[in-house]
């Protein structure tokens, strides 16, 4: 289409830097009640500047949502918003969105940590699309149909970084520790660990093979998702080897990081998710409180001033069309037509305007040319056998010259 490149109106809007997304399950009936006592806990010890519930502002019915405020680097705030929904499995599923003032570092506290406690077998730290834990290690299917469809998910999973490891010989228990936990605290809710073990690499990458990557053997790679973000390539992202004896996998996490930092689109339903935290946002301060109330004084003082206009354009409407009545009046009179009579005040303006038009409008049908008699008498008919009326005979006219 020489050479322009047409953008679909529909591609979703990246993802800004101030913001914090991420989802997940609670595998449990309980989850409510969790995030009430963790809430309450972290306010308690002065983690959290305030806490709220929320049951009929922004949600759907049967839907809870929780508002969560905090500082971070001493004068930063942040604010989110955890929303529970119903999932098709059992338990809730959660969607967590948090924004800060300025851009988002990666070294602030997790806000998935804000909300949930971390503890043994917790049962919220369940990602949504593949079902896997995060900050954990999650060993491949030994199936190889429910290897690839583990893995297919993961690749479709626009919520969550999923980095596939590959190891090359059973390793100690040190090796069987999951790296996540040693990324930033901002990654470790956004990222999770699978595991191929040794004889699985042959049908892990065969898995692979339809997404054009594959992961190095005794390394690992950082999977690109569907669709890929602007300026991956599956080289700066793969590590050909990963030491699983406690080593600081320092490329590894670096991959990770780089991967994590490129523009990606707001995930399918974050959007919403973001602008329901930025409009219906409860949790305010005072100053907030302040600052709300005078913005709603000024829009209310707009529509005072644009009613005011709005008057006033009227009331020169309404003086114009006093002006033009009594132009025409005045050549009326000049012309020496009957003056029409004043239109009484009842009514707006535009009312006497329109019953004085049609005062004229009824006076001009009198000047309309009458019919003649000759077409306008009816011509009476001749009696049988008798005479015709007077002036006229019963015969054809007879020339006298």
């Amino acid at each position: 289409m020489n050479g322009v490149t047409h953008i679909s109106a529909t591609v979703p809007p990246t993802a800004p830097s101030t913001v914090w997304q991420s989802r997940g399950r609670h595998t449990g009936p309980t989850a409510p009640d969790v995030l009430r006592k963790n809430l309450r806990a972290r306010k308690d010890a002065g983690v959290l500047q305030d806490f709220g519930e929320l049951t009929d502002v922004g949600t759907p019915e049967g839907e809870l949502a929780f508002e969560a405020r905090w500082l971070v680097d001493e004068d930063v705030t942040v604010r989110a918003r955890l929303a529970l929904a119903e999932w098709s499995g059992r338990g809730q599923e959660w969607t967590l969105t948090a924004e800060a003032e300025r851009p988002w570092d990666l070294r602030w506290p997790s806000p998935a940590a804000m909300f949930w406690p971390w503890e043994a077998d917790v049962l919220w730290g369940h990602e949504t699309v593949t079902g896997e834990r995060f900050l954990d290690v999650n060993p491949l299917p030994a199936d190889d149909k429910e290897l690839r469809r583990t893995l297919r998910n993961a690749l479709r999973d626009t919520w969550t970084v999923h980095l596939v490891v590959h190891e090359a010989m059973t390793p100690d228990e040190r090796g069987r520790r999951s790296l996540v936990p040693l990324l930033p605290p901002g990654l470790q809710h956004r990222v999770v660990e699978h595991r191929a073990a040794p004889h699985q690499l042959r049908t892990l990458n065969w898995a692979l093979k339809e997404s054009g990557v594959e992961v190095p053997r005794g390394g690992a790679l950082v999977l690109p998702g569907a669709p890929a973000p602007a300026g991956y390539d599956a080289a700066d992202f793969s590590v050909r080897t990963v030491f699983l004896d406690g080593t600081h996998p320092t490329e590894l996490l670096d991959a990770v990081q780089r991967f994590a930092a490129l523009p990606r689109p707001l995930p399918e339903g974050a959007d919403a998710a973001l602008t329901t935290l930025r409009e219906q946002w409860q949790l305010l301060t005072l100053e907030e409180e302040l600052a709300r109330e005078r913005g709603l004084v000024a829009m209310y003082k707009d529509a005072l001033e644009a009613m005011t206009q709005s008057r006033d354009l009227y009331r020169e409407a309404a003086e114009h069309a006093h002006e033009a009545l009594a132009a025409y009046r005045e050549m009326a009179a000049e012309a020496g037509e009957p003056r029409p009579a004043p239109a009484r005040r009842a009514g707006s303006p535009f009312q006497q305007l329109g019953r004085t038009l049609e005062r004229l409008k009824e006076s001009t049908k009198g000047m309309r040319p009458v019919p003649t008699a000759s077409a306008a008498a009816p011509v009476k008919p001749a009696e049988p056998g008798g005479a015709a009326p007077d002036g006229e005979d019963g015969g054809p006219e007879t020339s006298t010259r």
